[in-house]
């Protein structure tokens, strides 16, 4: 009991643990340090080759002149539209092409017949090219936002359906065939056996959406949009302001990042509250 009651006090967490949590937390601030300290150098040295004509500063541009577009532009107030449009269109598609190809593995598990049918076509269609629909969309869906979701939605729904669907498949029979044995139906035996078994290879694949997702909106923009992150890379082309286009890139890579850094939050908040 006098042991028990150490252990309380302390918070429940032994000597041991608590020295590696510690340690874990040094090795992911010298993780982060040495990210930042790459990042440091390469923007350093970047800067450094345009200055010293080492690069064609009109060409790769330079971080200062990058950032002082991006500043001058966001005072102006000309970026905002660009990167809302964006990303509403990346979060449409992220999670439209994540639910969408969720439900259509669950429909494929459901049925036998079904998984062998479909099985050929996720093939093929994994296989092919989702930039060759560009057009498609178009044609069927207008030169508007719809076309431009739909591209997101397409180069994130097939992935997303093979990956979870063979999760769905990789569950041990054993569970499946006891549960059958006690009487249970198919829906209990996904809702107790296979989802739950298959929840981290779900979140994986929400990982994995969140640049499929952004590569299709930026596809779908260089085709049809005249409003977008995509649309000011493919204007900055044309008037050969490559400056623009490496702003363009840059809110990108932070978009992107922010939206990588959210799911991994709510990574660790559903798997708390699952244990």
């Amino acid at each position: 009991m006098k042991f028990w009651d150490r252990w309380l006090k302390r918070g429940g967490k032994s000597e041991e643990h608590k020295n590696y949590l510690k340690q874990e937390r040094l090795y992911s601030l010298y993780v982060g340090i040495s990210q930042l300290t790459i990042l440091i150098l390469f923007l350093g040295f970047w800067e450094w080759a345009s200055t010293m004509q080492w690069i064609d500063p009109l060409l790769f541009s330079s971080p200062s002149r990058i950032w002082n577009t991006f500043i001058d532009m966001t005072l102006r107030g000309d970026l905002h539209p660009h990167i809302f449009a964006t990303v509403l269109e990346t979060i449409v598609g992220f999670l439209a092409g994540t639910l969408l190809g969720t439900a259509i593995a669950v429909c494929i598990w459901w049925s036998k017949f079904l998984s062998r049918v479909m099985d050929p076509f996720l093939v093929v269609l994994n296989g092919m090219p989702k930039v060759a629909l560009g057009p498609l969309f178009i044609v069927a869906f207008g030169g508007g936002y719809t076309a431009i979701i739909a591209m997101a939605i397409a180069t994130s729904v097939v992935i997303t359906t093979i990956v979870v669907y063979g999760s769905f498949k990789e569950v041990d029979p054993n569970y499946l065939k006891l549960v059958q044995t006690f009487g249970g139906k198919r829906q209990q035996i996904f809702s107790k056996i296979v989802l739950p078994a298959s929840f981290p290879t779900i979140i994986s694949t929400l990982k994995v959406n969140v640049g499929l997702a952004w590569v299709g909106v930026i596809v779908g923009e260089f085709l049809v949009s005249k409003l977008g992150l995509g649309y000011l890379i493919i204007y900055g082309f044309q008037v050969f302001n490559l400056t623009l286009v490496f702003v363009s890139l840059f809110i990108i890579a932070v978009c992107a990042t922010i939206m990588y850094h959210l799911v991994q939050y709510t990574e660790r908040l559903l798997l708390k509250n699952r244990s």
